[in-house]
Formats: C-alpha cells, sequence, structure tokens
C-alpha cells in the first residue's frame, strides 16, 4: 500500500478525551473514530490488526475442532425468557421491539441462542462432542463506557459453546479450549496467565480468566515467577490427554487480586510476583445450566433423555487490541508484536520526487511484496521528522528508511521498531537481512 493512497488520519496531539494509553495511542494512530459513547468506527490500519487478530482465534478454535457459524445480533426475548435470565441480565441488555411489537434484544452473549440450534437438531449422544462458535459484534450498554475499545459498549467477541453427554466428557472439551487459549495468545506474541476466576452471572463452577501483564492493568494479579518462562507454545495434540497440561499450567499459581488468600498461598515470597493484567478472555463451564430449562436433551447410551453440559468460551477480539497496546508501546507510539501488526515493514523514502530515491523505493515496495511481506510505501509529502514520527507511532515493525543523502553512500537505513535498533546496508541486502533477523 502506498501511504499516498491510504487512509491514515494521524494526530500530533494527544486527545483530551483519551485517559488511557491504548485509546490515546489508537486515536492518534487514526485506528479509530468515536461514533458515540463507548461505540467506535474501525478506519483502515485499526481494521486491519483487528482481522489479523480475528484470523489467529479462527485458525486456533479450527485447529481445536470447533465449527465455525455466525448468528444474529439481534435475538427473540422469548429464549432468554426460558433459561430465566431475560430480567436478571440488568439493564446492559438492549431491550427493543420491532414494527410488530415483539420483545428483542442486543445479543450481550449467545447462550440461550446456540442452545436452542442444538436442543433443534442434536437427538443422540452420539453426536457429540460438538463445539459451535463465531466472531461477532456484540453490545452491552455500560452504565460508564470509558477506555476507547477497553470497555467499549459495542465490542468484537469470539465465542464458543461446547455441548457434552455429562461433566467428565464436558471437562474435556473445557481443557481443549484451555490449551487452544494459550496457543492463540502465545502466536500474537503474548503470555496470557490462566487464573481461576468467579463464574459471575454466566454461572458455572469451574471457571479461567486469561490475563496478560501490563502495568497500566486494570486489575492486580499474583503468580508465581516461573510463568514468565513458561513455554505457551509447545507442540501439544488435542487428541492426547489434555488434563496433565492443564495440571502442569494450573500447578503454577496464579490468581486475580480478588482470588488471592496471602494466608493461604503456599508459594514462596521470593517466588510470587504481584503485578497488573488485562483480562483478554474467559472460559466456563456450568453444566446444564441453560439446557435443563430450556429443555435441550440428547438421547443418552442407556436410551433415556439427558440434559447436555455446556461450556463457553470467549475471547475479546477487539479488547485484544487495546490490551496489546497497553502491554506493549513506548513514549514514541505503539509497539505491535510483529503477528498482528498492521504492516510488516515500511519504505520510508525521505525525498519524493528524487529520481534515484524513488526508483530505490518502488523496487524496494515491489520486492517486498514478491517476498510475501505485508509492505507501506511512505511516498507522502511529509518532512523527514513526521514520516519518521508516523512510522513510530503505527508500530510498523521493520523500517527501510532511504533518501539522496544515504543513496549517495549506497545505503540504506533499516530500523528495527521494538527496539529502536538502526544499521546501515546496501539497498539489495537490506530485506534479507530483515528476513534474518525475524527468524533469529
Amino acid at each position: 500500500m502506498r501511504l499516498s493512497q491510504y487512509f491514515l488520519p494521524v494526530l500530533k496531539e494527544n486527545p483530551k478525551e483519551a485517559q488511557i494509553v491504548s485509546h490515546r495511542l489508537m486515536l492518534r494512530a487514526g485506528m479509530i473514530q468515536q461514533s458515540s459513547a463507548g461505540i467506535y468506527s474501525w478506519l483502515p490500519l485499526g481494521l486491519k490488526v483487528l482481522s489479523k487478530i480475528e484470523q489467529i482465534v479462527r485458525e486456533e478454535q479450527n485447529r481445536a475442532g470447533a465449527n465455525e457459524i455466525k448468528m444474529p445480533t439481534i435475538q427473540p426475548s422469548e429464549l432468554w425468557q426460558e433459561s430465566g435470565r431475560y430480567d436478571d441480565y440488568g439493564l446492559e441488555m438492549l431491550r427493543i421491539k420491532d414494527r410488530h411489537d415483539r420483545d428483542m434484544l442486543y445479543g450481550p452473549t449467545n447462550e440461550e441462542q446456540v442452545t436452542d440450534i442444538c436442543r433443534t437438531h442434536l437427538r443422540s449422544y452420539k453426536a457429540l462432542p460438538l463445539n459451535l462458535y463465531h466472531i461477532q459484534w456484540k453490545f452491552r450498554d455500560e452504565v460508564r463506557p470509558r477506555f476507547g475499545v477497553m470497555r467499549g459498549r459495542e465490542f468484537l467477541m469470539k465465542d464458543a459453546y461446547s455441548f457434552d453427554i455429562s461433566k467428565e466428557a464436558a471437562k474435556i472439551a473445557y481443557n481443549k479450549m484451555f490449551v487452544a487459549y494459550l496457543k492463540t495468545f502465545a502466536r500474537m506474541g503474548l503470555t496470557a496467565i490462566p487464573m481461576e476466576a468467579d463464574t459471575g452471572p454466566i454461572g458455572g463452577d469451574m471457571s479461567h480468566e486469561f490475563i496478560i501483564l501490563a502495568d497500566t492493568g486494570e486489575s492486580g494479579v499474583f503468580f508465581h515467577k516461573d510463568w514468565l518462562n513458561t513455554n505457551m507454545v509447545a507442540d501439544i495434540s488435542f487428541d492426547e490427554d489434555l488434563q496433565p497440561v492443564v495440571d502442569q499450567f494450573t500447578s503454577l499459581y496464579a490468581r486475580t487480586d480478588e482470588m488471592h488468600d496471602a494466608a493461604q498461598c503456599d508459594v514462596a515470597a521470593e517466588d510470587l510476583m504481584e503485578k497488573r493484567g488485562i483480562e483478554v478472555g474467559h472460559i466456563f463451564y456450568f453444566g446444564t445450566k441453560y439446557s435443563d430449562p430450556m429443555g435441550a436433551n440428547v438421547q443418552g447410551p442407556d436410551g433415556k433423555p439427558q440434559a447436555l453440559h455446556m461450556g463457553s468460551y470467549g475471547i475479546g477480539v477487539s479488547r485484544l487490541v487495546g490490551a496489546i497496546i497497553e502491554a506493549s508501546h513506548d513514549d514514541r507510539g505503539i509497539i505491535w508484536p510483529e503477528a498482528v501488526a498492521p504492516f510488516d515493514v515500511a519504505i520510508v523514502n525521505l525525498k519524493p520526487g528524487h529520481e534515484q530515491a524513488d526508483a530505490v523505493s518502488a523496487g524496494l515496495y515491489q520486492s517486498a511484496q514478491e517476498a510475501g511481506y505485508d509492505a507501506l510505501l511512505d511516498d507522502s509529502a511529509d518532512s523527514a521528522g513526521a514520516k519518521m514520527a508516523t512510522m513510530d507511532l503505527i508500530g510498523v515493525p521493520w523500517q527501510i528508511i532511504l533518501g539522496p543523502r544515504s543513496l549517495d553512500e549506497g545505503q540504506v537505513e533499516v530500523k528495527c521498531r521494538r527496539t529502536g535498533e538502526s544499521v546501515k546496508m546496501s539497498p539489495d541486502s537490506a530485506l534479507s537481512y530483515i528476513k534474518e533477523q525475524k527468524n533469529a
């Protein structure tokens, strides 16, 4: 993409309404624009990051054996009345009426909708296990939406729902999602620590939050220091018994501040770490909480009707954009993990209109695309300082900077956004150097 053809409305000053780093940087980098309180339009740069995160989530759900579907955003109130949650959910639920005066709602979550699908189509335990997921925009009418996409009213979420014949079988599904979440976040360059959590209004008796560490995190977390050196990307097969794997991870103490009890903590003081963290995922097992009242039964092995055992598994896809920024930034802007960066490499032409600079930058841009890189060519008329400030602000991981002066010496500058280090080399060596560094 040529920057001269790209819609990137960056801001020089910090917006006054933005209270946290991710909100400030997303607005300044031209990623989002507020439409109303807690509701945002996603502009090209923001949408690119959002789409890359969404695709990683999708791929790991598929690898874990889940089936993608798409459920409606507008749901009939009758389903929620059946489960008993329609009156209990509170004012966060946006209740509406259609032209026929039927009570409808904008779905904040989908337990009832997916239970209705499965009670309609599942007849026998032989159709189990089953896990259905979708990635969908949802709405919760937060009383005080704030912090940009971190606590908005409209948000993109991956929610999955497992169906099994027994608690023992449901635990297998739960463990698959537990491991799939570790793999998902690791692919994004994140260490997400699963912490025992309260089940809240979703219900059930088993739940874990997945927390990424950030100094500006919303809650305090306590964990064993070995979490920081734990390999989350081991080649684990979903066909094996995952209980030992889950036990290995949960044996390392990890608690939110609400769940931490210093008097009962068996971790030595020198091994216990206390930091701030941001929740990016939450998984639940809630048994027959929804299948019982909604009559979601299948024929069991004994020929008798048996209620489905369910779990639900959420990842805040749009929330992850803000959370990653909170965890990875500096005073110049965003530092994206390479897997979710909007562009892999930027070619920064400091002197558009200069014959040699134009030719070399165009050649590098074409070579980068042919090598499979998502490349951005800065051919704008901005000053050299403004160009480099913009590239740091939007967080492109690798930058190839060139102008008449460096080209007279037969060199370009290759800069790593994460470390800030730069080296000079011939234009022909730049892309191979980046490839070597990425693979190191």
